[in-house]
């Protein structure tokens, strides 16, 4: 490697243990060593299997480094300044590699998208895990009200696909408001929800759904979108978090974030390539605790992936392994790297900042 590659300082201090440095603090260091990733930058664009959060093809890129491959897949609708930690998440992955894990599996739940009940049943009886997370509060269904029946229909499939050991636990993205969220929590109640996954925006509202609903509430968008992810906490709006690698900054960042908030985490993908699966199951894996399944087995949302070897689940668990990046692969899916770089390095401008 060049020169440049010595940007990772060898005694920088991990705040999470193991993998050796991490991305150096300092803007100048961060962005000059961002520039010589995003050098070699390799975009990709890979079509879903179903639509997901609006999306039929999954868009992003891989920044190759002296530790591996890491993924820097932002959504469409974010700017450089939330990117810029997706960037650095792809940076580590990258330069320094992660924690040294504490277990050598990760339980995980099939992911359930807005689809058909008959649909949603196939879909978890094929996967072989015992929990189901159900997407429900679908905007293409003509918003909250005109959802609920689906949503009903769909979960009661889920059920009868698990049986009546499994999980179940829905994820609405913040789609609905208080008092549609109490109304959907108590009519998909009987079929036993493990949890709710973001059912409201914001945390204020997401603390008065707290007493006005039993089941649990997971955060997910009030802790990747948030300025400062530990309010969650501090506002009572969530009995458990949802960390994501990529919007978090990283696995150190990650693992920080869960130790300050203190409570129960699920970690969850963004709906990545195997590459980018692999930091959030370093994460899971690097967790002192881990106390629900894990929203990691996404790869069958996508046709296909950058590796010849994908994260997919056996027995409801995926393996802790970092799957190597195929040339082959990844030229099948690849896309024009220019747009890519371009907001990469406008996310590089943000990483003293993070």
């Amino acid at each position: 490697m060049s020169p440049g590659w010595q940007g990772v300082p060898p005694d920088q201090p991990s705040a999470a243990g193991g993998g050796g440095g991490v991305v150096p603090p300092d803007q100048h260091s961060a962005t000059a060593l961002a520039d010589e990733l995003i050098g070699g930058l390799r975009a990709f664009a890979i079509p879903m299997r179903t639509r997901f959060r609006g999306i039929t093809v999954r868009e992003g890129a891989l920044l190759p480094g002296p530790a591996g491959w890491g993924e820097f897949s932002p959504f469409p609708e974010y700017g450089p300044a939330e990117c810029a930690r997706w960037l650095a998440c792809a940076m580590e992955a990258a330069t320094a590699g992660w924690p040294d894990p504490v277990r050598d599996r990760v339980a995980v739940n099939v992911t359930v998208p807005a689809v058909p009940p008959a649909r949603a049943h196939a879909l978890v009886a094929a996967s072989g895990c015992a929990t189901a997370k159900v997407k429900v509060a679908d905007a293409a269904d003509g918003g909250p009200a005109a959802s609920l029946p689906a949503d009903i229909a769909r979960v009661e499939a889920v059920r009868d696909a698990l049986g009546p050991a499994g999980r179940i636990r829905v994820d609405a993205n913040g789609g609905w408001d208080v008092p549609a969220a109490e109304r959907a929590l108590r009519a998909l109640g009987r079929f036993g929800l493990e949890y709710a996954e973001q059912p409201c925006p914001d945390l204020a509202s997401l603390a008065e759904l707290r007493t006005r609903v039993d089941v649990p509430l997971a955060a997910d968008e009030s802790i990747r979108r948030a300025s400062d992810p530990l309010a969650v906490r501090a506002a009572g709006a969530a009995d458990i978090v949802v960390l994501k690698a990529q919007p978090l900054g990283g696995v150190r960042a990650a693992l920080r974030v869960a130790e300050a908030c203190g409570l129960p985490v699920v970690v969850s993908s963004a709906i990545e390539t195997s590459a980018g699966l692999a930091a959030g199951v370093a994460l899971a894996a690097a967790l002192p605790e881990l106390p629900y399944a894990c929203g990691l087995a996404t790869m069958s949302l996508l046709t296909g992936d950058v590796t010849a070897d994908p994260l997919a689940p056996l027995a409801g668990a995926l393996p802790v392994r970092r799957p190597p990046v195929d040339p082959q692969r990844l030229a099948a899916f690849e896309a024009d790297p220019g747009p890519w770089r371009a907001r990469a390095r406008a996310a590089a401008r943000f990483l003293g900042h993070r």
